[in-house]
């Protein structure tokens, strides 16, 4: 039976439309899917939107219609991003869905019975974009968010209080026996540094809007932001609904989201999970910022870039490519039109397209375009397997731009390698055994290069599988056999091409 595995990215908040910070997470999280389905898994991947709250209440005020109204376009406005990302996530998770508003009420219920949920009075400082309380000495110039950058508000209300407080020692407990479970190793440090200085009860209800989830045992008081929008995650695999399928996926395998919410995702998430008798996440992956022009986006900053406006000009595959090959997907990254570009025309025009187009291009012209033997010990072949080894090493700890580096090592081994048999000198001397054994070697490297590229760059790896005269996708493959040297069938016809990756060149100003 294939092994479940469960990623999920954050649900996205519908007050604002889909920049590339959203769609950095979620290609990150369709990458892992793909190549764990190459695995055979029976692979779960949720995403969503998070429809809940005071900030959608008011987008909602400022545009003038429904919070309900405001939701559904924005959300669409999601999916479409994620259709021209070509996403392959398994399920859309909404939570304004009557399937959400149950599972949350039973879990909430769980929670209050167990003891864990009681009402009190609060009066603090509030950030409506966090949807989180502050402690004045948190706040920069004892004003703003530290991480929004925007004056708080003072709020007191009598709401309902989980009490994290309770959690802090199994917190502590759970992570010293599982120190995978937040990543990277510099996020667990921050988390273990949060713990440690003492948890404060937060409030999980509120009064002052409707737009939401009423509480089970008192409706007067609606469910708020982080018991509702973190139970996303439970709901979208059965909980309340299909125990038994909630037990084959859960506890998820990966969470990935970004920093400014690692706190919720570790530290709060967990303790509610304990709370109601639950096993905790198997890892909260949490990567930096994409930062553009060294700073966080943001609508006040004006500088958010819809994906769109990226995928016009580089395809879905080039943008794919970019924000997973050009850093390391952990650390804030800095995004520039220019580095793009470059990435683009080296990687992607020059390398992978250009050592695709000559391959097939002298195969179908020196080999009667079909595909010859290949030798089973042929120089390519331990380049070939060091490229499967360093994929699936870095792909085990997410480091996308290692896997892609090994790719392309595989590719800049084969170039090198043609470089070195000319074999276009081997055809015009008549060596027809010497032309098959270097073309059939390098046509079985490409689709090996196919086969292992095709989770970053789904679309080229899918045509170049094709024109290598090979059934289905490659995603109907299965690793590790797959990945073995000498896959590619003997005689099957080749096909050249237009080019895969054209060279980019910027529109003149």
């Amino acid at each position: 039976m294939p092994t479940p595995f469960y990623v999920t990215t954050p649900i996205y908040y519908v007050n604002d439309a889909p920049h590339i910070g959203h769609a950095y997470t979620t290609v990150a999280a369709d990458t892992l899917a793909r190549w764990r389905r190459l695995w055979g898994d029976d692979v779960v991947f949720l995403t969503g939107t998070d429809e809940h709250g005071l900030k959608v209440q008011r987008a909602a005020e400022a545009q003038g219609v429904t919070p309900a109204e405001w939701a559904d376009r924005t959300s669409e406005r999601f999916r479409e991003a994620w259709r021209l990302l070509d996403i392959t996530n398994t399920d859309f998770i909404r939570t304004t869905e009557p399937r959400h508003y149950a599972a949350v009420s039973e879990f909430l219920q769980r929670v209050h019975d167990n003891g864990y949920i009681e009402l009190d009075t609060y009066e603090g400082l509030y950030c409506v974009h966090c949807e989180a309380y502050y402690a004045e000495d948190e706040l920069v110039g004892g004003t703003n968010c530290p991480i929004h950058d925007r004056p708080v508000d003072h709020v007191t209300e009598e709401n309902y209080f989980f009490r994290l407080s309770r959690f802090t020692d199994r917190l502590l407990e759970h992570y010293e026996r599982h120190p995978e479970a937040v990543q990277p190793d510099t996020r667990r440090n921050e988390v273990l540094g949060f713990i440690k200085q003492g948890l404060r009860d937060f409030s999980m209800s509120r009064t002052s809007i409707t737009w939401g989830i009423p509480l089970p045992w008192d409706p007067a008081h609606v469910t708020y932001v982080w018991f509702d929008a973190l139970f996303n995650y439970c709901t979208a695999i059965g909980y309340g609904s299909d125990r038994a399928r909630f037990d084959r996926y859960w506890p998820v395998d990966y969470h990935l989201v970004g920093k400014d919410i690692l706190r919720f995702h570790a530290v709060f998430w967990p303790a509610m999970l304990m709370a109601a008798g639950e096993a905790p996440p198997t890892c909260v992956f949490a990567h930096g910022y994409l930062l553009v022009g060294g700073e966080k986006m943001s609508k006040t900053r004006l500088n958010q870039i819809a994906p769109a406006d990226l995928v016009a000009g580089f395809g879905s595959d080039g943008f794919r490519y970019h924000f997973l090959a050009d850093q390391r997907f952990g650390p804030d990254g800095d995004f520039s039109y220019e580095a793009m570009v470059a990435r683009y025309n080296a990687d992607l025009a020059n390398n992978f397209g250009n050592l695709a187009n000559r391959v097939l291009n002298m195969a179908v012209n020196y080999c009667g375009g079909v595909v010859p033997d290949t030798r089973a010990d042929g120089p390519l072949m331990a380049a070939a397997a060091a490229a499967f080894t360093g994929a699936t090493t870095a792909m085990e700890r997410l480091d996308y731009a290692a896997a892609c580096g090994a790719v392309w090592d595989l590719i800049r081994a084969t170039n090198a390698y043609i470089e070195d048999t000319e074999p276009w000198k081997l055809h015009k001397a008549g060596d027809v055994a010497a032309v098959h054994g270097v073309l059939g070697d390098c046509l079985e490297s490409l689709r090996i290069v196919a086969l292992l590229a095709a989770p970053v760059i789904p679309r080229a790896g899918a045509e170049l599988w094709r024109r290598l005269g090979l059934p289905g996708r490659p995603e109907d493959a299965r690793l590790p056999g797959a990945a073995a040297w000498g896959g590619l069938p003997v005689g099957a016809p080749l096909e050249k091409g237009d080019p895969l990756f054209p060279r980019f060149e910027p529109p003149v100003a």
